[in-house]
């Protein structure tokens, strides 16, 4: 598109001279002429010019009072003063009123020249004007928000003696670190102060590895004292860049002590939950006390009357060694299955951290259901199991699912003591999982909200803890399973859980 020229000249024979000259210079421009004070003011009011040229003298005008009304009106548009009479000085004040060049009529070749000059320079502005709007915007963008971030930016630099300094805090500066940041950019050396003591020197460490150019990245949590005696933690991520010899640090500082406290909480909660769950592995060994009894007495009673046999076989004349050694082997093998009851026994009863291990699911099922064949033999029970040969392996804590299903066998032969009845275990590959199940044929479950009775301290029994489903539940989930209940067709309800299989560490077993 041609730039479009305002000509301020009274002399039509001037203006087409004009024209001739841009043209022969190869400058196609279209050009519209005013010669009055009037008409320079109606056509500075619209848009669309690139430059003024302007004669200096004109019969009811001149030019610096054109230049004036130009700079007042488009004080970006470029003015050239095209004249005949102007002399040096006269030129020299137009330029510092503001006019862009001037070019003698005497000397139009120069015309050409200073025309693109002036509209290069003009677009030159224009494009450094619209660069410096388009950074104040994004300066503005930036600083907005930087201030909504509810944590705190910084940038610090080191220089070649490694004097710390801070350049830059964010407005939330005060909010996180509850001073504000010419507090620390005063006097850098006051951050240390607010550094709570037993941080100060890990942090002086990471400082050091900063200053030394050991470290590119740092990554702290530490505590601050406020100024009100306050301690909140603080994390620190910073990255390092160099600039010649000089370190620059850009960081996020973010008060943590919510989360924080909140860890703490949790970990205050699985201790607790630790606590209860052990309190509940003693509680449901109380409730087992006369059956275990049992069952201990009969090996031992056993190795008892195996021992009186070997010492009658001994007594013999002459001592029949065949059958005192066959009675011998039995005591050693009614002494072993007592001390397995004990080992069982101990195993559950002890209050240790858990300790995952590649365990046989089915064989913890089958020492469920002989430490409780005493228990449900009490109240009439039939114990059953429907136990596939073979099962994966599964990486476990042992003791952890023993008390998960001595908890459901326990409960269902609680549910099933005044009108006996059976209990069924099953266990079951299904889709990449194992399946469990623990089925009794007592009165069943209450039909509204199944979920309830795995809530913390919900019991229907009258000595109940309300523990025992909701441990069961945290211990499955931890395992990665799952724990529900379904209430039977006919009489009674099931447990079902299930437990993931990793196979990298799966094998079957028989």
């Amino acid at each position: 598109m041609n730039p479009h020229l305002l000509y301020l000249e009274d002399n039509v024979a001037d203006l087409e001279l004009l024209r001739d000259a841009l043209h022969a210079d190869g400058l196609a421009c279209d050009i519209t002429r005013v010669d009055t004070e009037c008409g320079l003011l109606a056509a500075l009011q619209q848009d669309g010019f690139d430059l003024i040229l302007a004669d200096y003298t004109l019969p009811s005008f001149d030019g610096l009072s054109a230049l004036r009304m130009a700079r007042q009106q488009k004080p970006d548009l470029p003015f050239i003063f095209v004249s005949g009479t102007m002399g040096e000085e006269t030129a020299i004040e137009a330029l510092k009123t503001g006019a862009t060049d001037y070019v003698l009529k005497t000397r139009l070749s120069r015309l050409a020249p200073a025309v693109r000059r002036a509209l290069r320079e003009a677009r030159e502005r224009r494009e450094l004007h619209s660069a410096e709007e388009e950074l104040r915007t994004t300066a503005d963008e930036l600083q907005r928000v930087m201030a909504s971030v509810p944590d705190c930016l910084f940038s610090a630099e080191i220089d070649e003696q490694r004097n710390w300094s801070y350049r830059y805090y964010s407005p939330m500066v005060e909010k996180v670190l509850g001073r504000p940041a010419s507090f620390y950019i005063e006097s850098p050396t006051r951050w240390l102060e607010t550094i709570h003591e037993q941080d100060r020197p890990r942090l002086m460490e990471a400082f050091l590895r900063v200053a030394s150019g050991q470290s590119e990245y740092e990554e702290e949590e530490y505590r601050i004292l406020r100024p009100n005696g306050e301690i909140r933690w603080i994390h620190d991520r910073s990255v390092v860049t160099r600039s010649g010899q000089r370190l620059r640090i850009y960081g996020v500082m973010s008060d943590v002590t919510d989360r924080k406290v909140a860890e703490e909480e949790r970990e205050r909660l699985r201790e607790l939950e630790a606590e209860l769950a052990h309190i509940n592995r003693v509680s449901t060994l109380g409730e087992m006390a006369a059956s275990l009894a049992h069952e201990i007495k009969q090996p031992i009673a056993a190795a008892i009357n195996s021992a009186n046999s070997c010492i009658a076989w001994l007594g013999h004349e002459p001592p029949n060694l065949q059958k005192a050694c066959a009675a011998a082997t039995k005591v050693d093998e009614y002494g072993n299955r007592a001390a397995e009851i004990i080992d069982r026994i101990r195993s559950f009863y002890r209050k240790s951290p858990p300790q995952r291990e590649l365990i046989d699911v089915n064989g913890i099922v089958h020492e469920m259901l002989t430490l409780l064949r005493g228990e449900a033999s009490r109240y009439s029970i039939l114990l059953r199991s429907e136990l596939p040969a073979k099962l994966p392996t599964i990486n476990a804590d042992r003791v952890q699912l023993q008390q998960v299903l001595m908890n459901l066998m326990l409960n269902a032969i609680e549910a099933m003591k005044d009108s006996s009845g059976e209990l069924t275990v099953r266990s079951q590959l299904q889709c990449g999982q194992l399946l469990f199940s623990v089925s009794d044929t007592g009165p069943g479950l209450p039909a509204d909200n199944l979920d309830r009775i795995f809530s913390a301290f919900y019991t229907t029994k009258a000595e109940g803890s309300g523990m025992g489903l909701a441990i069961s539940r945290t211990i499955v989930e931890s395992h990665g399973g799952r724990l529900w209940a379904t209430s039977n067709d006919g009489r009674g309800a099931t447990f079902h859980f299930t437990l993931p299989i990793h196979a990298a560490e799966s094998a079957l077993v028989s």
